[in-house]
This record gives C-alpha cells, structure tokens and sequence, in this order.
C-alpha cells in the first residue's frame, strides 16, 4: 500500500515554518500522529511503537497553543523523543479538527488521505487516575500490524483517556 497525500493540512514545525502535516518520504505506508502535550501526566507515559521499517511515519503533534518550540524542545529531551521522532506544532487545531483527536495522547492513523485509526494507545488507562499494572490491549499496534498487511483495522475508533486538548473549537 503506498501513501498518496491526498490533501495539505498545515501545521508548524518547531522553527516556526508551515509545513504539511501529509507530507511523507516516497514508501511511506501510513503517518501516525502522536497528539501529545507537555503537561499532561497520562500523555508523558507513553513513549511511541516504531514501525518505521514497514515504511510507518511518526509525528508527534502538539496541539496547545500554549506548548512552544522551547517548551516542546524541554519535553522531547525529557522523555527520549528527540532525535527519534518529528514534532510539529498545531496551534491551530487544523489536524486535530481533521482527524477527530481530542485528547492528548491519542493516536491518528492516516492513510491514502484517510484517518485509518484513532483512539488510544493501548488499554493501560481506563480512566483519569485509574490505570492496569500493564495494557491488556494494544489498540495502536493492532491497526499498525492491520495496515501493513494489507488487511482491514479490527477497530478503527477507540476511547483515549487522557487530558483535552484545550481551545478546541469544533
């Protein structure tokens, strides 16, 4: 399956610059967009699967416009995101609105210019402040594993817990 950009949804990069959210290298499957926030508990546990041999993009997306570049810079080094993963800003909300996400963390899969996947992570939190020893599902790595085998995502829309993304206007 090969990503074919299908629209522009402009977002900023750390600089400050527009960039398209749907733009991936050639070979690229799928871009996952990792929504996330510097202050919120729930999102700062997760760190993300890689399937970028399978020709899976990562962008982590912080959609607050309160989170700048300096702030955003502090939070990648402190959970080992820099240097693995693009971040991009959105302040926005342009590719929350597209995607549906309204929580941070909660994860967007899009394909062929379609959001294949959203939802949560994995089942480790079942609500705010209530959480398993260990996930007992793992929702993202489930629809990942679908899309690159070719194959139907069993459920293409999850419950994320986590904090709301704030400001967001539908």
């Amino acid at each position: 399956m090969l990503f074919l950009p299908l629209l522009a949804v402009l977002v900023q990069a750390l600089s400050g610059a527009p960039v398209d959210a749907m733009q991936a290298p050639p070979g690229t499957t799928a871009i996952v967009f990792l929504f996330t926030s510097t202050d919120c508990p729930v999102s700062n546990r997760y760190a993300p699967d890689a399937f970028a041999s399978k020709g899976v993009v990562f962008r982590l997306v912080y959609p607050s416009p309160a989170d700048d570049a300096r702030a955003i810079h502090e939070h990648m080094a402190a959970y080992a995101y820099s240097g693995a993963f693009d971040a991009v800003r959105d302040p926005k909300q342009s590719l929350a609105k597209f995607t549906g996400a309204t929580i941070t963390p909660e994860a967007a899969v899009v394909v062929g210019g379609r959001v294949a996947y959203r939802g949560r992570i994995d089942d480790r939190f079942v609500d705010l402040g209530r959480e398993r020893p260990a996930p007992t599902r793992r929702d993202l790595f489930d629809a990942l594993s679908a899309i690159v085998d070719g194959k139907p995502v069993p459920h293409p829309t999850t419950q994320a817990v986590g904090c709301f993304i704030s400001d967001l206007a539908r």
